[in-house]
C-alpha cells in the first residue's frame, strides 16, 4: 500500500478520537478538579499546590522530548506509536485514581503524597500523550486529511472532557452521600434550626442547601469558628451518632430534602475510579482500530544529534511551542478556576456541571467547524482569528454579577467555541511541521515533533495552575474557611475573566511570526508525496 492513499474510514478517524477523549478524562478531570480537591478536600494551602503543579512541570520539557525520542525509536509489528497507547492505557488509569484518593497522613505526608502521584502522572500521561498525538501523523502523509482527523480527534477530546466535567460532581454528590438524620424546626421569617448526624464518622463533609442561598452559622458556640460569619456553606468533621446544629436562613420553603450534605474525600475517590475504568477501555479501542501508514525516509539513519538540530532549527515548530503553551494556560485557568467560581461565587456547585457540559457542546462544534474554516482561513489566519474572538469574549464575564446566570452560560459558550479551534489547529499544525522537516532536511521524527503538544500541555496547565494558586493566595483565599473564601471573591472573578483574556490576545499576536501559510504548506504536501511515491515506502500493519 503506498502513502499516497488519502482517505482514512470513519471507523478508523473515530477509533483514533477515542484515545483524546480518554487522555481529556485523565487531563480536564485533573486540570477542572484537582486543585479544588487538594485545597478544599484533602486541605493543601493553595500557594503550596500552585507551587507543586509548577515544580511537577518543570521537567516537562526534558521528559517529553526524552519520549518523543524514544518513539520515533521504537520498532515493533505494531509500529512506532500504537504499542505507547497500549502499554500506558492501565497505569495511566491507576495513576489518576490515586492522584484523587486521600490516605491519612500528616499535612507534610500530604505534600509528599500530592507530589509523587502527581509526577507520576504527568510522566505516564507523558508515555501516553506524546506517541498518540504523533500518531496522527503517520497515519496519513495528507495534511487537509490531518487536519479532518484533528477535527475528529477534538470532538473525541470534548466528548471525553463532556463526560468528565459534565458528570462527576454528581457522581460525587451520589457516591458521597452519607445518609445523614436531618431535623428541622422553623423558627419563622425563613430562619431554620437545622440539625445533622451521620450513623459513621465523616472527615470532611460539606453542608449547603441545594439551591445554594440559604446562609448557615453555627449554633452551638463550641463548633462555631472565631467570627462564625453566615456563610452558603459550612465544612466541618463529623463523629458517628453526634448532632451538629445550625442556623439557616434566607431561602423560603426549606426543608429537609432541600439540605445537602457531602463527604467529598468519598465522592471524588470513587467517581474518579469509575472514570480511570473508561478511559483504560477507550485507549484499548485506540490501540486496535489505527494504524501506522507513513515512515522517515528509507536513507535515514538514526542521529540524535541531527535530529534535535533540526528541531532547533525548525522555526514552524518553535512558534507552535510558545502558541501552545499559551493557549494551554488560557484554557487551564479558565478549567481549574471554573467549579471554584461556581461553588464560592455563584454559591451553585452542581450548577457547574451544567456549565461545563454546555461548554463541551460548544467545544465540539468548534472542531468539526475547524476544517471547512481552516480551508476557507488557512490554518495560521484562522488561528488568529479564533484567539482574539475567544478572548475578547471571555473577558465579559468581569461584567456579570452572581446573579447573572444566564450571561455567564452565554459567554461562556460563545467564547469555548472560539477557545476549541486552537487544539485542533494545533495538533494539525505539528504534523505541518513535521512534514516541513522531511522537506527541508530530508529526515523525520515525528514523536519529537510532538514532543511540543505534550510539553504545551503540561507545562501551561502548570503554569496557570501557579497562576491560580499564587492569586488566590493573594487574596488569603482557604477553602475550608468559609470566610477567608468570601474575602478571595475578586480575585476568583479575576482568574475567570481578564486574565485568561491577556494570554490569548498575547497569543494572537505571536501567532503572526508563524511562517507557514496555506499555500507553502500545499507545496511542501505535493513534494513530499512525489519524494514518496519515487521511495516507495511504507507501513501498513
Amino acid at each position: 500500500m503506498q502513502v499516497t492513499r488519502q482517505k482514512l474510514s470513519i471507523r478508523e478517524k473515530v477509533g483514533y478520537a477515542l484515545g483524546d477523549a480518554a487522555a481529556n478524562i485523565a487531563w480536564r478531570g485533573v486540570a477542572t478538579f484537582l486543585f479544588v480537591f487538594y485545597t478544599d478536600v484533602f486541605g493543601l494551602n493553595p500557594a503550596a499546590v500552585g507551587l507543586l503543579m509548577l515544580i511537577a512541570r518543570s521537567s516537562d520539557g526534558v521528559s517529553d522530548v526524552v519520549m518523543g525520542i524514544i518513539g520515533d525509536r521504537t520498532n515493533s509489528k505494531y509500529g512506532k506509536f500504537r504499542p505507547w497507547i497500549l502499554w500506558t492505557a492501565i497505569p495511566l488509569a491507576v495513576m489518576l485514581s490515586l492522584l484523587f484518593t486521600t490516605p491519612d497522613l500528616s499535612p507534610t505526608g500530604k505534600i509528599i503524597y500530592a507530589y509523587v502521584t502527581y509526577i507520576l502522572f504527568t510522566l505516564i500521561y507523558t508515555a501516553n500523550n506524546i506517541p498518540y498525538g504523533a500518531l496522527m501523523a503517520v497515519m496519513t502523509g495528507d495534511d487537509k486529511e490531518r487536519t479532518s482527523i484533528g477535527s475528529y480527534r477534538m470532538v473525541g477530546a470534548f466528548a471525553g472532557g463532556m463526560l468528565v466535567q459534565g458528570a462527576l460532581l454528581f457522581l460525587v454528590a451520589n457516591f458521597g452521600d452519607i445518609n445523614p438524620t436531618i431535623e428541622m424546626v422553623d423558627l419563622g421569617n425563613e430562619k431554620y434550626e437545622v440539625t445533622v448526624s451521620a450513623p459513621e464518622s465523616v472527615e470532611n463533609v460539606r453542608i449547603k442547601t441545594k439551591a445554594g442561598v440559604a446562609t448557615f452559622v453555627w449554633a452551638d458556640a463550641e463548633m462555631a469558628d472565631s467570627v462564625n460569619v453566615p456563610t452558603q456553606e459550612k465544612s466541618f468533621s463529623m463523629e458517628a451518632g453526634l448532632p451538629y446544629t445550625f442556623i439557616v436562613e434566607g431561602e423560603p420553603d426549606l426543608d429537609e430534602s432541600k439540605i445537602t450534605i457531602i463527604d467529598q474525600k468519598e465522592g471524588y475517590s470513587k467517581a474518579i475510579y469509575l472514570m480511570s475504568v473508561l478511559l483504560a477501555i477507550s485507549l484499548i479501542i485506540t490501540f486496535y482500530t489505527t494504524r501506522e501508514r507513513v515512515s522517515p525516509p528509507k536513507t535515514q539513519e538514526t542521529n540524535l544529534v541531527k535530529d534535535l538540530k533540526d528541531l532547533i532549527s525548525n522555526r514552524p515548530w518553535l512558534v507552535l511551542l510558545i502558541i501552545g503553551l499559551l493557549f494551554n494556560i488560557y484554557n487551564s485557568i479558565k478549567q481549574g478556576i471554573t467549579v471554584i467560581y461556581f461553588t464560592h461565587y455563584l454559591h451553585n456547585q452542581l450548577l457547574a456541571g451544567s456549565y461545563m457540559v454546555g461548554l463541551m457542546i460548544a467545544s465540539i462544534l468548534g472542531a468539526m467547524a475547524t476544517s471547512p474554516l481552516a480551508r476557507q482561513f488557512g490554518k495560521r489566519r484562522l488561528f488568529i482569528y479564533a484567539l482574539i474572538f475567544s478572548g475578547g469574549v471571555n473577558a465579559l464575564i468581569a461584567f456579570c454579577g452572581p446573579g447573572d446566570i444566564v450571561p455567564i452560560f452565554a459567554i461562556g459558550i460563545v467564547s469555548e467555541f472560539g477557545a476549541a479551534i486552537f487544539p485542533t489547529l494545533f495538533f494539525a499544525m505539528l504534523g505541518d511541521a513535521a512534514d516541513y522537516s522531511e522537506y527541508k532536511n530530508g529526515r523525520r521524527a515525528t514523536g519529537l515533533i510532538y514532543s511540543a503538544g505534550s510539553f504545551s500541555t503540561k507545562f501551561g496547565g502548570g503554569l496557570a495552575g501557579a497562576i491560580i494558586g499564587f492569586v488566590l493566595s493573594a487574596f488569603n483565599y482557604d477553602g475550608q474557611d468559609a470566610v477567608a473564601i468570601q474575602g478571595a471573591v475578586p480575585g476568583i472573578v479575576m482568574l475567570m475573566s481578564w486574565i485568561p483574556t491577556v494570554i490569548a490576545l498575547l497569543g494572537a499576536v505571536l501567532m503572526k511570526f508563524y511562517p507557514l501559510d496555506q499555500d507553502k504548506v500545499d507545496a511542501i504536501t505535493t513534494e513530499l508525496n512525489q519524494r514518496r511515491l519515487k521511495e516507495g515506502y511504507s507501513i501498513d500493519y
